[in-house]
């Protein structure tokens, strides 16, 4: 199943995917796609659902973040080998942990914000991982039964910010509007191996990342099992899981950022297409 939801920023309302491509409302079955649906019983109970008696909805009616009232958004740093590489740092011994604010999250073609006193401003596609149910001290084998589905992710992130100003990198990375996530969360049924999905990047038409997820230093049940080892993850927990070269900072000669009134456009293979223009931080 492709979830989402849609609607005015903070009014989103449950939706499914059909197989043609149509939006399809599922008000009056599940309040709203968050924690509460995300286990492997309601979501059963969710696919059994027959899609074509769904009330359509309007095209061009907008699509909100494919996640409600998340808890906790976790990245994983420089975890393609690819990546590492173009930012000269050498291969993680085990995966490099940091959150983003929850406040960051917004729909996949929502506008992002270029904060106040930003020059470096970046992208990132990458795979999001979305949890299912509680999960503590979870093993490599069972970790993927703790997931819910998939998402595209954008991590876009201010780089001085993230490694000049001092502190933690959380502070490059939360930023409104930093975290796009969706267009739709796929089940994880649908996706059957995430150790083979192409993803890539453009801004203004140029493609600038190309990547695969077949470069990932720590696949997603090591990353699972991993965070388990120091957190409890909730259903709807994300995790984003890192990016594949080609970020800004890494071109060479010279780093190339983000400035207004660009487009990106970015997905992930089965997950879905965010299309993004940049503005100005509103106050």
């Amino acid at each position: 199943m492709k979830l989402l939801r849609v609607g005015p920023r903070g009014q989103e309302k449950p939706a499914i995917l059909d197989q043609d491509g149509a939006v399809r409302s599922l008000e009056g079955i599940v309040s709203d796609i968050d924690g509460a649906v995300l286990g492997d019983e309601a979501l059963s109970k969710l696919a059994a659902v027959d899609i074509a008696s769904l009330p359509k909805i309007a095209e061009g009616t907008r699509i909100g973040p494919c996640v409600g009232s998340v808890g906790k958004f976790i990245c994983i740093g420089l975890n393609y080998s690819d990546h590492a590489e173009e930012t000269g740092n050498p291969i993680p011994k085990e995966p490099i942990v940091f959150m983003k604010a929850t406040s960051a999250i917004c729909g996949p073609n929502d506008d992002i914000e270029i904060p106040r006193g930003s020059q470096k401003t970046d992208w990132e596609v990458e795979l999001g991982v979305v949890i299912g149910k509680r999960a503590k001290y979870v093993s490599v084998d069972d970790a993927l039964s703790y997931v819910a589905g998939y998402c595209t992710v954008n991590d876009v992130s201010e780089r001085a910010f993230q490694t000049e100003r001092s502190g933690q990198w959380v502070k490059g990375k939360s930023h409104d509007t930093f975290g796009p996530i969706g267009p739709w969360l796929v089940t994880r049924d649908e996706i059957p191996d995430t150790g083979n999905l192409s993803m890539y990047l453009e801004v203004d038409g140029h493609r600038y990342q190309s990547g695969t997820t077949q470069t990932m230093i720590f696949d997603v049940p090591t990353i699972i099992s991993h965070l388990t080892e120091f957190m409890t993850l909730e259903p709807g927990d994300i995790i984003s899981t890192g990016t594949p070269p080609g970020v800004g900072m890494g071109v060479k000669p010279e780093p190339v950022y983000l400035k207004e009134g660009q487009t990106m456009i970015l997905e992930v293979e089965g997950l879905g297409r965010q299309t993004q223009k940049t503005i100005a931080a509103k106050p």
